[in-house]
């Protein structure tokens, strides 16, 4: 069996085994029903939908030929260092600086990892992604999430 795409084909198997790694995991907390889902019901969701999704690319990477087998180039080093360094520290200043400071801080450094950074999107998706977080997490679904920087006293 021939790889056509090597990109689809290592793509589809990532997707493939975080996938059954979701669904496997979920295995383990309770389904509930449809009308009241338990923690397990999401995750295995996403789990199926997410194989499914990297089974396809699979298939189609062992079947539609291209032109030149789309090899995989090097590993981008400084974007994954950059972006993974960025969520950890996301974790780590949230609760002491709040959603407020610590979801644009996040933003702009992650917004710095790739090739063509603008001071105005990444003002404008830190606002949005801000704004919808707080709307989302803090009033629609009640969670104690800090929105102000602890030393404020707010």
């Amino acid at each position: 069996m021939k790889i056509k795409s090597q990109k689809d084909f290592w793509s589809g198997l990532m997707f493939m085994g975080v996938g059954i790694g979701f669904a496997w995991g979920a295995l383990g907390y309770s389904f509930g029903s449809s009308a009241r889902p338990g923690p397990a019901y999401f995750p295995f969701g996403l789990g199926v939908l997410m194989a499914i999704l990297g089974s396809s690319l699979l298939f189609s990477a062992l079947t539609i030929e291209t032109e030149d087998g789309d090899p995989i180039g090097p590993w981008a080093w400084k974007p994954l260092l950059v972006i993974v360094g960025a969520v950890a520290g996301f974790g780590i200043v949230l609760p002491k600086l709040g959603m407020a400071a610590s979801l644009p801080l996040l933003v702009f450094i992650s917004a710095i990892a790739g090739d063509e950074f603008h001071w105005r999107d990444a003002i404008i998706n830190a606002a949005v992604l801000t704004f919808g977080s707080w709307l989302i997490f803090i009033k629609g679904l009640g969670l104690t999430i800090p929105l102000w920087p602890a030393f404020l006293g707010l």
